[in-house]
């Protein structure tokens, strides 16, 4: 695997330097910025030649907290996703922080493999919503009792079959194999769907599949183990 750039804001300099310590003692991962607060964060990322891959993002900070500085990024760096660690596990902040494209939640007693699965499921698909997060987005859905959207193209069995493995967290690899395709060739099926369905990432795309039904998604995701 290719190495991940990780960036860490969180105003715990134990937590901070301790997840730093756990993360760049496994070869692939590289923990490349360290931020105070979403202040400091944005000031590092302007300095930085390269965004990193991953962001590792607290929510409750001084000065500028996860919220306020993830409105921020989703807009100014949208490559960069954001994985949010906090003790606030709760629906509301779960959905707010998902509708501002965040690809990932966790609570801040996770176990270490754990946020390790979750950075390296987030690089290589896009976003990782475990049995309990995919849960609250599906609650969230059927409450707000949304009218299905519309869009103007349908989509094609190949890309129905696409979407169906994407939301059901399998790689591209995985799905190319799957499909007998080439990774190259999920890529562009993968475009096309965040295209025809309006969506900004991935993740999105599994909140729109849920949101208007189009496909069962199961609510445990695959064991990647």
């Amino acid at each position: 695997m290719k190495t991940i750039s990780i960036a860490i804001a969180d105003d715990e300099a134990l937590f901070r330097k301790g997840m730093s310590l756990i993360l760049n003692d496994y070869e692939h991962l590289n923990v490349t910025l360290e931020a105070e607060n979403g202040v400091d964060l944005l000031e590092k990322l302007l300095q930085c030649e390269t965004i990193p891959d991953v962001l590792l993002l607290d929510l409750k900070m001084p000065e500028m907290n996860g919220v306020e500085v993830a409105k921020i990024i989703q807009k100014k760096y949208p490559s960069l996703k954001m994985i949010v660690i906090s003790t606030h596990f709760s629906r509301a902040f779960i959905i707010n922080m998902i509708e501002l494209s965040a690809v990932a939640y966790l609570p801040k007693n996770s176990q270490p493999d754990e946020v390790v699965e979750t950075i390296e499921a987030v690089y290589e698909k896009g976003f990782h919503y475990n049995t309990e997060v995919l849960g609250i987005i599906r609650e969230n859905i059927i409450s707000k009792k949304k009218p299905k959207a519309l869009f103007s193209t349908d989509l094609t069995n190949r890309e129905k079959e696409v979407l169906q493995l994407i939301c059901e967290q399998y790689t591209a690899p995985e799905i190319a194999e799957k499909l007998f395709i080439s990774a190259r060739t999920v890529d562009g099926h993968r475009n096309n769907l965040l295209s025809k369905l309006d969506c900004k990432n991935v993740a999105g795309l599994v909140v729109f599949v849920l949101q208007n039904e189009l496909l069962d998604i199961p609510l445990l995701p695959k064991n990647r183990h």
